[in-house]
């Protein structure tokens, strides 16, 4: 779902409303009870919780199954001990672990049943053979258990259904909806109104096969609202060609709203991007912004990968880009070198309070001294004109205070989410690296504070910890729920 954020004044009320996810007074857990106060408060404590995946896991012995981990936030923060462990043979999930399902290769959050607690949904794109599929696994006082499936509607349309998901209300009932992408031209909407026995309330399709060309493959999802009427819209990542001869990455922008036609095509950014894409409200102006990977080698002044974002408006996403950000930016730590892979991972949170949302990118092949492919995570500023290299902050193992050391092809940065995990309103970083000690993986998490993330405090596990199976290559830290 969008991130909280500043709404306009004459939006405030409906935006917290459809939203659900700034804080309100949050009525006792029962079958009516009030969305979550968090999209990813599973166990309804007051603080968010992080979700990271281990897809590689070997589980039952099957290779490559998949787990997922969650670590519930608290007033000190989030910890290796506090958590749950999902797979498909954990009780009450459907179906069964299997070799190469990958379950945990998508992650999504949402209250989709309104019982006050957050709901975490799950995509297992190589269930059965590439035809993929998604589970929700219920939020309780306990935190995460009991799960249903949400099968393909159309499953000779496409393959690897599950492969990204989103969680926001796009119809503008109220209510929170389910997107869920495949490797076709197509992005099924399930509405609000789930419940376990009969899932959703009715389903529609989004077809991205435009008369200006198409998107092939949604490769990524974001819930945003990027004009500010409180209903969230939804942004598709994925390869869009203009023509039949020529391709080019980039996102379509669809705004939400209520009516026969919820959701329609406000724009098409031609970013150049791969898969990663981010939302959140840079200036602090009430509308979601669109924050862009482009690949290395895009242009002369981008060896390494940039970030490209884009302004939210009254009347939607801003198609020219509001600033291009590369490691060679003034202010930016670092230099812009080759194949560093900057912009491989992004999230978006306020990480010192001052009501503009900063981003945090993961370079994954950055050399830090001697060692190859360890990688690093830059945390870039917003500001009233937006998304600024000014102010950044550079964090590795190498970094004072950062658990652990510098090795080659540790990958730390796979996964970033920046996310408020001890209730002091000020984003923190976790940072996952699913090369740690030969790809067992592992999870990291700085505090956010008044002057930027600090090391102090730092906390650092791996799958041991967790529970996830060390045997063949977990890979825990490949990605977060955002």
């Amino acid at each position: 779902m969008s991130r909280p954020r500043k709404a306009a004044p004459a939006a405030l009320a409906a935006a917290l409303l459809a939203a659900g996810l700034t804080p309100l007074v949050l009525a006792a857990p029962a079958a009516s009870a009030a969305p979550a106060r968090f999209y990813d408060d599973f166990n309804g404590d007051g603080y968010r919780d992080l979700v990271t995946a281990a897809p590689s896991a070997t589980v039952g012995g099957k290779a490559r199954a998949g787990a997922v981990v969650v670590n519930y936030g608290s007033g000190s923060g989030i910890s290796g001990s506090r958590h749950t462990v999902i797979t498909q043979n954990t009780a009450g999930v459907p179906g069964t672990a299997e070799q190469g399902d990958e379950f945990g290769s998508a992650l999504a959050s949402g209250d989709l049943d309104r019982d006050g607690y957050a709901d975490l949904v799950v995509g297992v794109p190589d269930e059965n053979g590439e035809s993929g599929t998604a589970v929700v696994v219920r939020g309780g006082k306990n935190g995460l258990s009991g799960a249903w499936t949400v099968p393909d509607p159309a499953p000779s349309a496409h393959d690897d259904y599950g492969q990204s998901l989103a969680v926001g209300d796009f119809t503008g009932d109220g209510r929170a909806d389910l997107a869920v992408g495949s490797t076709g031209k197509d992005v099924w909407i399930f509405r609000g109104g789930f419940t376990k026995a009969s899932g959703a309330a009715s389903r529609f399709v989004l077809d991205t096969d435009l008369e200006t060309g198409a998107i092939y493959g949604a490769e990524a999802l974001s819930a945003a609202d990027v004009n500010g009427d409180g209903t969230d819209d939804l942004v598709i990542t994925g390869t869009y060609h203009p023509d039949d001869f020529t391709y080019d990455d980039g996102q379509l922008v669809y705004t939400g709203s209520a009516g026969p036609s919820p959701l329609t095509l406000q724009t098409v950014l031609r970013s150049g991007g791969y898969e990663t894409a981010a939302v959140g409200d840079l200036n602090g102006d009430g509308y979601d912004d669109v924050i862009a990977a482009v690949p290395p080698g895009t242009g002369s002044a981008n060896l390494g990968g940039a970030v490209r974002a884009y302004l939210g408006s009254a009347s939607g996403v801003r198609s020219t880009p509001q600033t291009t950000i590369t490691q060679d930016s003034p202010g930016v730590p670092g230099s812009d070198e080759k194949s560093d892979w900057f912009g491989h991972s992004l999230s978006v949170g306020d990480v010192n309070g001052d009501g503009h949302a900063d981003v945090a990118v993961g370079a994954i092949y950055e050399a830090i001294g001697p060692d190859w492919q360890t990688g690093s995570v830059t945390v870039l500023r917003g500001s009233a004109a937006g998304l600024t290299g000014t102010g950044a902050q550079s964090f590795s193992q190498d970094t004072a205070g950062v658990p652990g050391s510098s090795e080659d092809n540790d990958f730390f940065g796979s996964a970033v989410r920046l996310s408020d995990l001890n209730g002091d309103h000020k984003a923190d970083l976790s940072v996952g690296a699913f090369g740690e000690n030969d790809s067992d993986g592992a999870v990291w998490s700085l505090r956010g504070s008044a002057s930027g993330i600090r090391t102090t405090g730092a906390v650092s596990f791996g799958p041991a910890t967790t529970g996830v199976p060390t045997t063949g290559y977990p890979g825990l830290g490949r990605l977060m729920s955002q």
